[in-house]
């Protein structure tokens, strides 16, 4: 069983967790000491093993488990915050278990990916996740580039000391008016939501910001106009002077701004060629 665990207050859990804390045969917990915090917290008494499951175990720890439930016995994962496999780990086992022919099921309990949708006033009836962005700037500009036409409301997770960069990226990849919220410490005591543009975001996180972070942005509408080609073959260049081939860098801008790819090609070459 996949279990929601609480992104802030313990008691936004439902009644059901405290149950299968009790009955299940072994809890595989993101962290252990904080599974015992949050067991404490709702009067829970956990009766099987409790073992480690988190990213650098998880793809060895996944088998073990699987055959315990094949054992016919009952395993629940449990991660610090959230469902597990959001950013977290889960999909491995899951996967593993439903190629063994063993049922998983889910205890739904909160998430940051639609708290934050809610909150955050955008359009919420189309969204897609696309979890934590790339670290590497280069990575990064590619992922967001793909994205610059996306029409449903997107939803990150930053760390707090790369939010500054990732907003200030993606001001550059959809447009520094691009509407978008920051929710931090969501259901937590110093929960705060900024809304605004991009750039007004990105210049507000660049002080330092703390806490869990999660960034919706609102989806390309096509009123917005056609595509910078300046600012298309500006990002080229900025590829191509980090190092990589020049027609790798016009395929992949001209695919996430929605041109056709001779269209830039052309306003590069056109570019190079005036003296």
């Amino acid at each position: 069983m996949l279990a929601g665990a609480p992104i802030g207050q313990a008691g936004d859990v439902s009644p059901r967790l405290r149950e299968v804390l009790e009955s299940a045969d072994v809890v595989a917990a993101e962290d252990t000491r904080r599974l015992r915090r949050l067991a404490g917290e709702l009067g829970a008494e956990i009766g099987g093993r409790v073992v480690s499951y988190y990213d650098a175990n998880e793809a060895g720890r996944a088998q073990e488990l699987v055959e315990t439930l094949k054992d016919g016995r009952t395993v629940v994962v449990i991660t610090d915050a959230g469902m597990p496999g959001v950013s977290d780990p889960g999909y491995r086992l899951t996967r593993l278990a439903i190629d063994a022919g063993v049922t998983v099921t889910a205890l739904p309990g909160p998430s940051a990916v639609t708290t934050a949708l809610a909150v955050s006033g955008l359009p919420s009836d189309r969204f897609c996740f696309e979890g934590f962005p790339p670290r590497k700037t280069g990575d990064r500009a590619r992922r967001l580039a793909s994205l610059a036409r996306e029409e449903r409301t997107m939803v990150f997770f930053e760390a707090p000391h790369r939010l500054d960069v990732s907003l200030a990226a993606m001001a550059e990849a959809f447009g520094a008016d691009r509407q978008a919220a920051v929710c931090r410490e969501l259901t937590k005591t110093y929960e705060e939501v900024r809304r605004g543009g991009l750039g007004e975001l990105a210049a507000w996180a660049a002080d330092g910001v703390k806490g869990e972070i999660t960034v919706v942005v609102a989806g390309f509408t096509p009123d917005e106009g056609p595509p910078d080609i300046a600012a298309l073959v500006a990002e080229v260049d900025r590829r191509v002077a980090a190092g990589e081939p020049a027609k790798t860098a016009v395929a992949d801008v001209a695919k996430g701004a929605g041109v056709p790819k001779r269209e830039l090609y052309d306003a590069v070459h056109r570019r190079s060629a005036t003296p």
